[in-house]
């Protein structure tokens, strides 16, 4: 058996104790691989980004770990292969996981509705808008209780205020890490209770708080802190030791800064407290935690002796969750996941799926608003994860080219 390692030149701790093999031991070519680092050192040098940490897995083995740039250009300071970014949602993937192991346990069940754990949400009104769409003239009951599948595949009608500019997005915060970092858990309940949805549940996918209501249901069925559920069931078990809500003072140093946009996303500092953990963005990682987790969903819920999710409950969270009758506003959130359907708490690419990314049916995946993300596609047996702080627009443009970088270096 082949047990020689990648030429990293570098391992954090995390890495070490996966699973390694050269890149060309399991179909990637080292030549083509080498395109990644130029076009990305071409782009620091040019001040288009300040770096990266691009990992990638193949047959459950890591095969390609590099850092590029600055993790703080402004100081000077070298990108490390154990930097920690604010992954935004990329949290949302995990706040699922958690609430399927309850699913799991008979403690929820997928069509429950909401209002059985958190009774605010019993009468959801529905906003009608004017034809302009600025103004609310009146609003109707729900036809239907939102449900924690709702919360899963943003079919809720609970939008993010900073993802459109209609009279409901106007009522409601900006996104996950605003309402997280200046609001309590009962003074978010209280907010988004008190505005009418966008939509009829189950009528759109449209993107919004969903996850971090579930992220509450899961504090109340289980009695606990959200991170702390986290720890115990999902990052102790894959060994994610660096997958937090709030970086410790002594880890504080290795938090990667962005260059200032004021086209992007105002993203919470995953050094400061906040006021309560969403399930919906703010958890901290590296790209070799993540990879962790992105591989355990690849293998079906199990990574090395840690199963977290049993293999017929994830084969339901990557399967194909809207129906024909749901409208599909998914572009509106991600141009690079036009085309995708969505599972629960992750895209997923359909025999439908016409995208501007690479890759296989069945691949499914979810970013993050700073310019991290992830995917893993089952049929090429591979499992990435990209770092970056790069919010904004540009965020769109590095997920399209380190998607054809990756697949265009499979041998």
């Amino acid at each position: 058996m082949n047990t020689a390692k990648p030429a990293f030149g570098f391992l954090t701790r995390q890495a070490e104790t996966l699973p390694q093999a050269r890149p060309d031991d399991v179909g990637l070519s080292p030549e083509r691989l080498a395109h990644i680092r130029t076009l990305l050192d071409a782009d620091i040098a040019a001040d288009k980004m300040p770096g990266g940490v691009l990992a990638i897995a193949r047959r459950g083995k890591l095969a390609f770990l590099e850092t590029y740039g600055f993790r703080d250009k402004a100081n000077g300071v070298a990108m490390t292969a154990d930097s920690l970014f604010n992954i935004a949602s990329m949290t949302k993937a995990v706040t699922t996981v958690a609430a399927l192991q309850l699913y799991e346990q008979g403690k929820l069940l997928i069509d429950d509705p909401v209002s059985k754990y958190l009774p605010k949400f019993a009468d959801m009104k529905v906003a009608v808008l004017d034809d302009s769409k600025q103004n609310i003239l009146s609003t109707v009951l729900a036809k239907r209780q939102i449900t924690i599948q709702d919360l899963m595949r943003h079919t809720s009608g609970l939008v993010y205020g900073g993802r459109g500019a209609t009279a409901v997005h106007k009522l409601l915060p900006e996104g996950s890490g605003a309402a997280s970092a200046k609001m309590t858990a009962q003074e978010f309940i209280d907010k988004v209770t008190s505005v009418p949805l966008l939509h009829q549940p189950g009528a759109a996918w449209d993107y919004g708080f969903g996850l971090d209501v579930l992220g509450l249901v899961i504090e109340k069925i289980t009695g606990r802190g959200l991170g702390a559920y986290f720890q115990d069931h999902i990052f102790a078990p894959l060994g994610m030791d660096d997958t937090s809500y709030l970086i410790p003072a002594e880890k504080g140093g290795r938090y990667a800064i962005g260059v200032p946009s004021a086209a992007g996303p105002t993203l919470h500092d995953c050094r400061l407290p906040l006021k309560f953990e969403c399930g919906g963005a703010c958890l901290a990682s590296t790209a070799t935690d993540y990879l962790r987790f992105a591989l355990a969903l690849l293998n079906r819920g199990k990574f090395n002796d840690a199963r977290i999710l049993s293999r017929k409950t994830v084969e339901y969270m990557i399967s194909d969750h809207l129906n024909d009758d749901v409208e599909n506003l998914i572009a509106n959130a991600d141009p690079t996941r036009a085309g995708y359907s969505f599972g629960l708490g992750v895209a997923v690419r359909t025999y439908k799926s016409v995208t501007p990314m690479m890759g296989s049916m069945g691949e499914f995946n979810w970013p993050g608003a700073g310019g991290t993300n992830w995917w893993a596609d089952p049929r090429e047996d591979m499992a990435v994860v990209y770092m970056a702080v790069t919010p904004g627009p540009i965020r769109w443009h590095y997920r399209q080219l380190i998607n054809a970088l990756v697949y265009q270096a499979l041998d």
